[in-house]
């Protein structure tokens, strides 16, 4: 927040008084979760493809042949995203927070109506894109907006509620998945169902006023005073005003402005530039970590994992995102009291870990699958696998091998006695699928049987666990109050395009490296560069916690390279915050 004030102790009572403003001061809640809807309109497209996109597999056969097709269904609401953040950012300096919200929800809402009633991959795709476009100003868009309209001492325990609403979102997209597996046009509902949310948001936002940082940088200053008096206690609402509009005077002696801004002239500004590192990298690191990975493929993942039915998959999946979700409330419990990197340092450390540990389990589960056997498959004569049929080391064939044959696409059918006894290769398709599962046998097609798959549920579950309090939400908190008001709009859209290009790039390649080098070697890459996020972590996030943004800006320009950022500091100074 511009101006603001900076009480003593805040950190150690933000939590405490952000749910004490449901009885105090419940205006600043209804905004904070109007706008939130934003978040959950991220969280729900984020989590409902991966289980929908099981069914659209069986749906549209193209698909189910064709791991690209599938990535693209997946990744062209993140591309959307990409142009719809770029856009965002200019559209809230130029029409504001409340109008960019409204946009994107017009925007999620007709992209969901085209996916609940596409005839065919390319209509779906089309569909997605629209949903990106919303999501995409919406990531953007739900934060800022908070941001600008909470008190300093509570605003990272406010903007974390949009962070729990994103994995709130998640959690209740998997609930729909699971409530329409039995339904008539499954997917068709899944998808569908994401245009309510929109339209309830649609309406609470028409009924709620614009950012009033927002009206004060456009002159509309007796707008913005209304507004300011709802939110802040009488004794302090003065002093906010007349920070504020002396920190907007001194912007608009400034050449330029937020409609026209000159880029290379915005990256020569000191504070700016490395707030700009610091912003950017983060989202970027955010995505390389490889949460979406676990968000769009969390079933594929489990499947991978030795769990062969869809509906299983999908309920696992639910635990990974309710947890999710419970990782978001320890964000807003923690954010103000510990401080945003304190929380990401010990998010990444246990995201490390994590990743080892998925790593090493898929290596065993590649490695010690289940043998093919000749007589297993021979009581399948009319559909064994061709590969494995004029195979001349059939004897060494294994259910990988199996999976991994092309000429058709082969399937392994489990042994009725023990899924890891040696078992059959067939071909895959809905016949021998039927067949095999009326032996009372399990049907493989994404990943093996395995002793190991509870071993993968653990290392993805610790993985959200820590990922979500710190990498998950302090991205979006760093971004909402690092950049200065003039230049907020169009810094938040750079970082918020950065995070959805780094979001396509992992959503497109990640079914295609785990094809190409392997599930072990895709998650020890994410491993890496986890470690390099924590490097970069230490070295170029600022602490912003309870900090005015005035004060978030000295700190930027007299910043020091330091790394005891461990302890709490004595007072709050701009020049003397730890990096």
């Amino acid at each position: 927040m511009e101006g603001g004030i900076n009480p003593e102790g805040a950190d150690a009572t933000a939590f405490r008084e952000c749910f004490s403003l449901a009885w105090t001061n419940p205006y600043i809640l209804r905004l904070a979760f109007s706008a939130g809807i934003g978040g959950l309109l991220f969280g729900y497209d984020t989590g409902v493809i991966s289980g929908a996109l099981l069914y659209i597999r069986d749906d549209f056969k193209s698909v189910d042949r064709e791991t690209v097709l599938q990535e693209s269904i997946v990744s062209m609401a993140v591309a959307g995203a990409i142009i719809g953040a770029a856009m965002g950012g200019w559209m809230n300096d130029r029409f504001g927070r409340r109008s960019t919200i409204l946009v994107a929800d017009v925007l999620f809402f007709i992209g969901a109506v085209i996916m609940a009633s596409a005839p065919n991959p390319a209509l779906l795709i089309i569909g997605r894109v629209f949903v990106g476009l919303g999501v995409g100003m919406a990531s953007m868009t739900a934060p800022l907006y908070i941001s600008e309209a909470s008190p300093a001492k509570i605003r990272g325990a406010l903007v974390s509620t949009n962070g729990f609403l994103i994995t709130g979102g998640q959690f209740l997209s998997y609930l729909i998945n699971l409530a329409f597996t039995k339904a008539p046009g499954t997917w068709r509902w899944m998808l569908g169902v994401a245009g309510i949310p929109a339209l309830l948001q649609f309406i609470l936002m028409l009924l709620l006023p614009e950012s009033p940082r927002w009206l004060f940088r456009k002159g509309r200053e007796e707008e913005a005073e209304a507004i300011l008096r709802k939110i802040y206690p009488t004794n302090e609402v003065d002093r906010e005003i007349r920070d504020l509009k002396e920190s907007v005077e001194s912007e608009i002696q400034e050449t330029g402005s937020s409609e026209k801004i000159n880029i290379m002239k915005l990256l020569k500004t000191k504070t700016v530039r490395r707030g700009l590192v610091a912003g950017v990298g983060l989202q970027v690191f955010q995505q390389f970590v490889g949460i979406n990975t676990v968000m769009y493929y969390s079933p594929t993942i489990v499947q991978l994992a030795g769990f062969a039915s869809n509906r299983t998959a999908l309920l696992l999946s639910l635990v990974t995102a309710g947890l999710n979700a419970l990782g978001s409330i320890v964000s807003i419990y923690f954010i103000d009291r510990t401080g945003r990197k304190k929380l990401l340092v010990i998010s990444l450390f246990g995201v490390i870990i994590s990743l080892g540990i998925l790593s090493a389990v898929f290596h065993e589960t590649s490695s010690h699958s289940p043998l093919v056997n000749q007589t297993q498959t021979s009581q399948f004569a009319n559909y064994t696998c061709p590969d494995y049929g004029s195979a001349t080391n059939a004897a060494s064939w294994d259910c990988m091998k199996c999976l991994k044959a092309s000429s058709p696409d082969c399937g392994f059918c489990a042994s009725p006695a023990d899924k890891m006894s040696p078992g059959a290769c067939l071909i895959s398709n809905d016949t021998v699928k039927d067949t095999c599962h009326a032996e009372d046998r399990l049907w493989y097609t994404r990943g093996c049987p395995s002793k190991y798959g509870w071993l993968a549920l653990i290392g993805l579950a610790l993985y959200i666990i820590f990922f979500s309090p710190g990498m998950g939400t302090v991205p979006w908190i760093v971004n909402s109050e690092i950049y200065p008001l003039r230049f907020r709009g169009v810094c938040g859209g750079m970082a918020a395009t950065a995070n959805w290009i780094s979001n396509l790039i992992v959503a497109q390649s990640f079914l295609s490296l785990t094809q190409a080098i392997g599930t072990s070697w895709t998650f020890l890459i994410f491993g890496v560069i986890s470690v390099v996020a924590l490097i970069f972590v230490l070295i170029y996030v600022p602490e912003t916690k309870g900090l005015p943004i005035e004060e978030v800006e000295k700190m930027l320009e007299h910043r020091a390279l330091q790394f005891k950022f461990w302890k709490k500091s004595s007072s709050i100074s701009g020049k003397n915050q730890a990096v």
